[in-house]
């Protein structure tokens, strides 16, 4: 089954302009009749960190919750992090972003991979105790823009150790500047959802507007059946070299499912209301 999973927080983290909270509430109320697989809605982080998400709580008060809806995922980047969003009943999956790149995991979490792979186990413990599912974001898995080694192998040993030693299941592999290329892709995914049979591998991919279809071909025909999106594409890392590198559009990304006869789950009108919303959210 496909698993689409929308990115509202990661397409507005980066808005410097604050988003009035009630606009929020509107625009993820309208994604939760979208009938997405999971939204990735906000994050517990510290509020200096990312200003634009320090309503999180809030937002979560405000939404409107219906009968077999999206599964909810916040990010958490620390134990302090995890320990806040697991009190709410409503939040299903939480999120770390952890990085194959020593630079990026210090820069983006404050702590080595080696804290981070303990931070991991930690709160792999407080997801288990409360009913919620992890979801590891393997960042920089398709590049390194810092001059460290990296190649699929690299990938792999980390993705390795984290499913055997922490019981990780949903790894999303994440394109984290746009350096991914169909090669790659297929070699990781092809390599990677074989291997470990038991582990749902997603794909969390940033391209420019001329190499988004090839990218979701690929990953597709390599086995991925589960797609981060953001609708428009906004978002992205903002080290990224290209300005034009965003998130993957959510409504391309479904258009491409739609063409080769694959059941998204999500509902087109419901779906166009949304994109009606996004010029006022987004700015």
């Amino acid at each position: 089954m496909l698993q689409i999973v929308e990115c509202p927080r990661d397409a507005m983290q980066g808005i410097h302009p604050f988003i009035p909270t009630d606009q929020k509430i509107e625009y993820i109320n309208a994604l939760l009749d979208c009938g997405f697989d999971t939204i990735d809605f906000g994050s517990f982080v510290s509020p200096k960190s990312i200003p634009q998400l320090r309503d999180t709580a809030e937002v979560l008060n405000g939404l409107t919750l219906p009968k077999n809806r999206s599964k909810l995922l916040a990010i958490i980047a620390n134990t302090r992090g995890a320990e806040d969003a697991v009190q709410f009943d409503e939040i299903d999956v939480l999120g770390y972003p952890f990085s194959v790149s020593e630079t990026f995991q210090i820069r983006n979490t404050q702590a080595t991979i080696e804290k981070s792979m303990g931070r991991i186990e930690e709160i792999k413990g407080i997801c288990d105790a409360k009913g919620k599912s992890l979801v590891v974001y393997l960042s920089m898995a398709f590049g390194n823009p810092y001059g460290e080694p990296w190649n699929p192998d690299l990938v792999a040993e980390h993705s390795y150790r984290l499913v055997e030693r922490y019981g990780i299941e949903i790894l999303a592999l994440s394109d984290t500047i746009g350096s991914s290329n169909p090669a790659v892709i297929s070699t990781l995914f092809s390599t990677l959802i074989p291997a470990l049979p038991k582990v749902t591998f997603g794909a969390h991919l940033h391209t420019t507007p001329d190499t988004w279809r090839e990218k979701v071909d690929a990953a597709y025909r390599s086995g991925c059946r589960r797609f981060d999106g953001a609708i428009k594409g906004f978002g992205g890392c903002p080290m990224a070299s290209d300005a034009l590198t965003g998130n993957m559009p959510t409504e391309l990304m479904l258009s491409y499912f739609d063409e080769h006869g694959v059941d998204t789950g999500v509902n087109c009108l419901s779906l166009a209301k949304a994109l009606e919303m996004v010029p006022q959210i987004m700015g």
